[in-house]
């Protein structure tokens, strides 16, 4: 799929991670590629290669919700772009924080990644939060119609959608 052919809300988690780092404070992108390994603090959520973090970068810039500030000097020599979340790009990532993840199969990554960038750029989620667990209840009463003792699937589902909805209830 072409960067032209995916709307606002058709980024990839990614991308959302990469634009949550730089909404944070302006970054350059070896910095960005740091938090999103599997040792950063959101790579421990979902993490990205180095490379995937600079296409992630060079996808943002070109649908323009981010755009460079300026360069500093690097570590090793050279000039590091230092990168800027654009007012569109601060419009998105809040849209995007706010919304509930519809399958539950995305709340260990999506969800996670939603409510760690949301805390670091404090957008409030209480809305979406609620209607979280208003998703996930109904996930729970459509999943329990379903179930027989045969059904090991649907039992796995089950079992995770109450531990999602006793981690929103712990939540508040």
């Amino acid at each position: 799929m072409s960067r032209a052919s995916r709307s606002a809300s058709e980024l990839l988690l990614g991308e959302w991670a990469c634009l949550g780092v730089i909404a944070e404070k302006p970054s350059h992108g070896f910095a960005v590629a740091t938090r999103l390994a599997s040792s950063g603090d959101l790579g421990r959520i979902w993490s990205l290669s180095r490379p995937l973090t600079y296409r992630a970068i060079d996808q943002l810039i070109g649908r323009g919700y981010i755009e460079t500030r300026g360069e500093e000097p690097g570590i090793a020599g050279g000039q590091r772009t230092v990168l800027r979340i654009t007012r569109s790009g601060r419009a998105a990532l809040n849209a995007w924080l706010t919304l509930p993840v519809p399958h539950l199969r995305d709340l260990r990554s999506e969800l996670l990644l939603k409510l760690e960038i949301g805390r670091q750029v404090g957008v409030q989620q209480t809305a979406m939060l609620k209607e979280q667990r208003r998703i996930v209840d109904g996930i729970i009463r459509g999943l329990e119609k379903t179930i027989d003792d045969d059904d090991i699937v649907t039992a796995w589902r089950v079992e995770s959608a109450e531990a999602a909805r006793r981690f929103l209830d712990r939540l508040g």
